[in-house]
Formats: structure tokens, C-alpha cells, sequence
């Protein structure tokens, strides 16, 4: 038996630093990486598609976005197992029990709406584990799995949420308890546990069994995210009694969320990162953060300006991070005695250069603004 396993699509997710039309882009290419599955399960001779939970991003959607996502899913072409997780659990302003989620749902998308065993075909079952609010007050998965026989039928657990193993928090009723899983897994009465809510690629435990497939597309930068972008293709051997396993995790995902750490002290340095900023791939479908340490001239910190300005009209979005950003501007000696001007406009200069050597920010701007300006102007002198 050969299945994927999914999670954390979270459709209807927007990120705050995505700007003008790079947000419908990335929302597309999180909708396209749902429909994709349908070729990739076809690929893989999968039976069936299971989304370990946050199949959306919330229980208040536009209308537009739960048409388009239903739409996606249909193109799978093959049984979907919908999980509600955290984000879209089962309350009363449920997604899932919505008037036009239930008008258009595909008939090959099914809902695992009560905890306990579905059927998928004779011998197969999932083990559904689903959220009916944000903060559970038990673990879920302990409660589908108690008295949960061993008797040859294949089982896979559908489940969302912490374990216990990578978030030992006392005061979560809600983690899952990987003793309670692996001793379900040990006497054979489920065989893989397709786990949601980290949206890393992530191998629980020592048994191979328990996985989480995280987000087919990243959702975060790459300090939070490790490695994203993945979906599991499980294959479970029915002839063997004990259900050999085989997980393979193929890429999908086609964005990046990246942070790039330079020391900038220089023009030379200022160049460097020009050059590794051109020489990125995919910039459209980049997210770049820059942790940028070092102490700059005006004049270098205006090419860094003009740099950075340069590059946010290529990439999805690049910003400077500034909690992890140290950057100082102190005027050089003779950095502005060149610029023709005299009089009360030179007196200002200088009352602006100690301003910025004394760390004044607003300074600095308009000192670098000035070599801008100055700059156009002399360049505008020379094209006439």
C-alpha cells in the first residue's frame, strides 16, 4: 500500500512582508503545490492522500480562497484525507462544515471528522485524531488509540500537534505521548503515524514510523524552518506481518525563505554582497533576510542604500533584519569637501557630519541623501 503524506498546507496564508504582487504569487504557488500531488501520487502508484492537519490557515475565509483551494484538491485526482488541526479545527465556525465547503467539496476529498477508524478499503484503515478547538485539553491521540486491537488490518494514525520528544512541556495537555504511539506501533495495531504541525521534514523517535512530512511549501525563514518543502510517499508492504516500511520525501516546494549574515565595512564589501545578491536564482520566489554587522562611510552606506533598493524591486522581498543588524555610518574626513558648496549649506554639512559621528541616525540620512542628490546632479551635468 502506497499513500502520501501531507500537512500544513494552510491555504489562505499571507505574510506580512510580501508586498504588491508577490503575495497572490506565493499564495498560487502554495494552491499549486496542493494540485501538483495529483501527478506526483500518479508517479508513485499512491492510493490515497492524507493531510495530517491545517489543511487552511484559519476558519475564516473568502470565499475565493476556499472555491480555489477545494478546486486544487480536486485535481489530485485521488482520495484526500482532510485532518483539522489547530489552525482550521472543528468548532462552530468550522471551514469544514460551511455551507459552500459542503456545497463544493470534490467527492474525492473526505473530511476526518470524528476521532477514531475510517475505512479506506478492506484491510486499510486511518486513525483520525481531529482538533475541535484551538487548545485541547488532553492528548488526542492517546484517547483514538486506547483499546485499539492488533488484528491485520493495515493502520496509519492521521494526527496533529507536539510530541512530547521535541517539546517536553509539562503544561501542554495537548502533546502527544510517543510512548503511547511507539507501544501502538510495537504490538501492531497501527503502522505509521503521519504527523502535522512542525513544518520541518521531521523522523520521530528510533521506530522510523513516525513522521512529520512539514509544509509542502515554507511558511518561515530557515532559523525556524530547517527543511521544508517536502512530502512523504509511504509505502507499506500488506504481505509482510510486520509491515515493512519504506519513506521517501521528494521536494516540491518552489519558494525559499533564506537570511544571509555579511560583515559590511567597506565598498568592497558593499560589492561583494551586490554580487552574491545578482548571482541568487529564482528571486521571485525568494524571501531574504540580511543580518548586516559593520561600520560604513556615508558615502559606502548610500551604495549599500542603493544596492538594497536595487534588489527589493527583484526579490519577493528582502529586508534588513534589524534585531540581528549592527550597522554604524561615521563620516570620513573629507568625505563631503568636494561637493561645491559653501556658506550656510557647508555649515549645515558640518553641523550633520558631528550629528552622525555622534550616532544620530536621522544624520546619516540626510547625509547620504545628499550624495544622492549631489551624485544625480553631477551625472545629469554630464549626460548634458
Amino acid at each position: 500500500m502506497r499513500f502520501v503524506h501531507t500537512a500544513d498546507w494552510q491555504l489562505g496564508m499571507t505574510r506580512h512582508f510580501l508586498a504588491g504582487e508577490a503575495q497572490p504569487r506565493y499564495s498560487a504557488a502554495r494552491r499549486d503545490a496542493v494540485a501538483g500531488l495529483g501527478a506526483l501520487a500518479a508517479a508513485a502508484g499512491a492510493e490515497f492522500v492524507v493531510v495530517s492537519g491545517d489543511v487552511f490557515e484559519h476558519n475564516q475565509l473568502a470565499p475565493a480562497v476556499v472555491s480555489q483551494s477545494l478546486e486544487a484538491m480536486r485535481a489530485i485526482g485521488i482520495p484526500v484525507y482532510l485532518l483539522p488541526g489547530n489552525h482550521d479545527p472543528l468548532d462552530a465556525s468550522s471551514v469544514y462544515t460551511s455551507a459552500l465547503f459542503v456545497a463544493e467539496c470534490p467527492a474525492n476529498v473526505h473530511v476526518l471528522d470524528r476521532a477514531g477508524v475510517h475505512d479506506v478499503r478492506p484491510g486499510v484503515q486511518i486513525v483520525a485524531a481531529p482538533w475541535r478547538s484551538k487548545a485541547p485539553t488532553t492528548d488526542l491521540v492517546a484517547e483514538v488509540l486506547e483499546g485499539l486491537p492488533a488484528d491485520g488490518v493495515t493502520r496509519v494514525l492521521v494526527a496533529h500537534g507536539g510530541v512530547d520528544l521535541l517539546d517536553p512541556d509539562p503544561t501542554k495537555p495537548s502533546l502527544i505521548k510517543l510512548a503511547s504511539v511507539e507501544d501502538a506501533l510495537a504490538r501492531g495495531a497501527i503502522h505509521y503515524v503521519a504527523l502535522g504541525d512542525k513544518h520541518s521534514l521531521t523522523d520521530v523517535g528510533s521506530t522510523g514510523r513516525v513522521w512529520y512530512s512539514g509544509s509542502p511549501e515554507v511558511t518561515n525563514y530557515d532559523d525556524v524552518e530547517a527543511d521544508p518543502g517536502h512530502v512523504l510517499i509511504v509505502d507499506l508492504d500488506e504481505a509482510d506481518s510486520k509491515r515493512s516500511l519504506t519513506v521517501e520525501a521528494p521536494r516540491v516546494g518552489r519558494w525559499r525563505f533564506s537570511t544571509l549574515s555579511r560583515d559590511v565595512n567597506d565598498t568592497r564589501d558593499v560589492a561583494d554582497l551586490d554580487m552574491n545578491l545578482d548571482l541568487m536564482p529564482d528571486k521571485d520566489r525568494t524571501v531574504l533576510r540580511l543580518a548586516l554587522i559593520g561600520s560604513l562611510t556615508v558615502t559606502d552606506r548610500a551604495a549599500l542604500d542603493a544596492c538594497l533598493d536595487k534588489y527589493s524591486r527583484l526579490f519577493a522581498s528582502l529586508r534588513v533584519w534589524d534585531s540581528h543588524s549592527d550597522l554604524a555610518v561615521i563620516p570620513a574626513d573629507g568625505e563631503f569637501s568636494d561637493l561645491g558648496i559653501g556658506g550656510f549649506a557647508a555649515d549645515a554639512v558640518e553641523e550633520l557630519m558631528k550629528a552622525a559621528r555622534a550616532d544620530d541616525e536621522t544624520a546619516n540620512d540626510a547625509l547620504a541623501l545628499l550624495l544622492r542628490l549631489t551624485d544625480h546632479g553631477q551625472q545629469g551635468r554630464g549626460a548634458a
